[in-house]
């Protein structure tokens, strides 16, 4: 057994011993010979158990989400450490600079009176710091691997803050029906060409969210919940009456789920 202090309550320094020791030759088989990249759906894991745990409003939830985010922090810190270039120390050391760096408002004498004026200064300062001579590096810098919405997103709001000119969601909206025009005109073949279409129009629809203040990520979760309980309803329903949807016809399913709906 290795050398370790048992308590009742536990801090961020023991978290960091534990994981040395669950990486030393004497700990985890399995912990000791993980790397970045295999533990790297780990992170994304947890960092999406993190938001189920805010979007259910649960205390409880969260905090233990936030631990598991925290270890996988935490873990790749200690793979570092390691090899000797950083450690959760440096961690911490820079993501504080960064915050006295960015906030001149609270920690200088630069003025910020609104949340527009302080995400200007923000803005500048992070192109400052990541020598991003023009807006397109902006839009460049953000990670190629978000998910496709929350990227589109966050290059439409960057795109914005750089002056983009339409501003007005009637004309988003316009460009979104010219899209669905063309998709029916071409007989909604399957081709590269209606592929670009539909990826334009979502693009649009990215604007369309950053103009009404939506969080598209959040607004299409909600959907997607909304219609796994519609279909469960559907399903149900049909297994009342003794049927299965994929035995039934076009026909049988548009007269059930107009039943069930109508019913609502």
């Amino acid at each position: 057994m290795v050398n370790f202090d048992f308590k009742d309550r536990y801090d961020i320094d023991d978290l960091l011993r534990i994981l040395e020791i669950l990486r030393s030759p004497e700990g985890c088989p399995w912990d000791k010979v993980q790397t970045h990249e295999s533990i790297r759906t780990d992170l994304i894991e947890e960092t999406y158990e993190v938001c189920e745990g805010i979007d259910k409003d649960s205390p409880e939830m969260l905090r233990e989400e936030l631990g598991d985010l925290l270890l996988q922090i935490v873990f790749h810190a200690q793979i570092e450490r390691e090899k000797g270039t950083f450690d959760f120390d440096d961690v911490c050391n820079d993501i504080c600079q960064k915050l006295v760096y960015r906030h001149p408002h609270v920690f200088g004498e630069v003025k910020a009176d609104n949340c527009d004026e302080v995400l200007k200064n923000w803005d500048a300062l992070k192109r400052e710091s990541k020598h991003q001579e023009t807006f397109t590096d902006t839009l460049e810098s953000v990670p190629k691997n978000f998910p496709a919405l929350l990227r589109g997103e966050k290059v439409c709001k960057r795109a914005s803050r750089a002056g983009l000119p339409i501003n007005d969601p009637a004309e988003y909206a316009a460009k979104i029906r010219a899209a669905l025009d063309k998709l029916e005109s071409s007989g909604f073949e399957v081709n590269s060409q209606n592929q670009q279409t539909c990826g334009d129009m979502l693009l649009d629809f990215c604007n369309l969210d950053r103009i009404l203040k939506i969080d598209g990520e959040k607004a299409l979760t909600y959907s997607t919940n909304k219609f796994i309980i519609d279909f469960s309803a559907v399903e149900k329903t049909a297994m009342e009456q003794g049927k299965k949807l994929d035995e039934m016809t076009a026909e049988e399913l548009r007269a059930l789920m107009s039943k069930v709906f109508d019913g609502r």
